[in-house]
This record gives structure tokens, C-alpha cells and sequence, in this order.
């Protein structure tokens, strides 16, 4: 049976969230094609993950055999982050942009399964899964416009997920969600509803083509 993993990291519920919306109309695209298919969710903002501490990153490093209770414990709490990762057949996550980077959760989660000589490394062990990345934002961070030397999100997790764990990356780009409850941005929004169309049917369009692909 096919697996999705679905990282989930935006604060708000999702009516209120550009990012979940799109992450379930992905979900929902990808359940139609797989109805006996699993889906494994993560959400960061309901169930945060521990950040990386010293006993967690020296029990990455370390022969098992040595390992102090606190380290075992941490390190199976990576191997389970880890092993999730492996056996999805694709991944989607939402990563919407505050204060011009990731979400501190997300981060998070990468620190945790990010794994060297594992999830990381010469030969990752998820090197190739396809991975579709929600990078929502309230304004717009595009080529040519003002803010594009502050687009922090696609820039490090494409050096991430793609030059470090050997995972294919796609983007879906949800822009100015501000518009609707920013009356700066009023006259944007007309631009925010074609963006935030674009990424549902670009969320549906990409899940059934790579659910397709699994049973092709």
C-alpha cells in the first residue's frame, strides 16, 4: 500500500491557515487514488517535537552500545522520525514563512530526522522520494520584486531536503495570504485568490500524478 507523510507545522487551525488548506487538498487528492493507502501526519504546531539537544546529537554519533538511558530514548525518537521518512512513498510539507524562514517546529523535525550516514550523507537512505514543499507567505517573495533577497524558506530547504538527504523537491508557492486582513494590501487581493487557486489545483494535480506514478 502506498504512504504519504504529511508535515503539518503552520500555528493556525485550517480555516485560518494558507498552508494546511493546501496540504489537505493535496491529502484529499492523494487519499482519492489510494483509498487503502496510509497516510502518516505529523502535525508541529499540535505536537511539537523535542529541539535537538546535546544528548540527542551525541547519541547520533555514538556506538549504541554506550548509550546512557536519555540517549536511548532520544535516539529512538529519531530512528522513529527516520523509518517514518523511509517508508513514505511521497512527502508533503507545509512550511509557511515567519519572520522570513521556516517555522521553529519544522526546524525541529529536520534537526531530529536528519540523521548522518542514515537520512544523511553518502547514500540517504530516502535519497529520490518525492517531496512537495507548501512554502506559503503573506506578501511576495518572487524574482524581481522587493523582498526577493529575504526568500530564506525555498533557498535552505532545497539545500536541505535536496543537497542534503538526496530527496526530490517540488514547490507550491501560496503568496500574499496577508491581502484578505491586511487593508495595505487590498489591492492585492485579486492576486492572492489566483495564487491561492493556483496552489489548490497544483496541490491536487501533483498528488494524483505521483500516485499515478506509484501504480504505473
Amino acid at each position: 500500500m502506498a504512504t504519504l507523510l504529511l508535515i503539518d507545522s503552520s500555528v493556525f487551525p485550517e480555516g485560518g491557515s494558507a498552508s494546511r488548506s493546501v496540504t489537505a487538498a493535496f491529502r484529499t487528492a492523494w487519499e482519492e487514488q489510494h483509498p487503502d493507502g496510509t497516510v502518516i501526519h505529523r502535525d508541529l504546531a499540535a505536537d511539537p517535537l523535542p529541539h535537538l539537544d546535546g544528548v540527542a546529537a551525541s547519541a547520533g554519533f555514538s556506538d549504541p552500545a554506550t548509550h546512557t538511558p536519555e540517549q536511548q530514548a532520544a535516539l529512538a525518537l529519531r530512528v522513529e522520525l527516520a523509518e517514518e521518512l523511509e517508508r513514505a512513498d511521497a512527502v508533503v510539507i507545509a512550511a509557511p514563512m515567519y519572520n522570513f524562514t521556516i517555522p521553529s517546529t519544522l526546524k525541529a523535525w529536520l534537526d531530529q530526522v536528519i540523521i548522518m550516514g542514515r537520512t544523511a550523507g553518502e547514500t540517504p537512505s530516502a535519497k529520490g522520494t518525492p517531496v512537495t514543499v507548501v512554502a506559503s507567505r503573506g506578501g511576495s517573495y518572487a524574482p524581481g520584486t522587493p523582498r526577493e533577497p529575504f526568500e530564506y524558506v525555498q533557498n535552505y530547504l532545497e539545500a536541505v531536503l535536496n543537497g542534503g538527504m538526496g530527496l526530490d523537491v517540488d514547490f507550491i508557492v501560496p503568496e500574499l495570504t496577508m491581502a484578505p486582513s491586511n487593508p495595505a494590501m487590498a489591492e492585492l487581493v485579486p492576486l492572492y485568490e489566483t495564487s491561492r487557486e493556483k496552489a489548490l489545483q497544483e496541490a491536487a494535480t501533483k498528488a494524483k500524478a505521483l500516485a499515478e506514478n506509484l501504480t504505473a
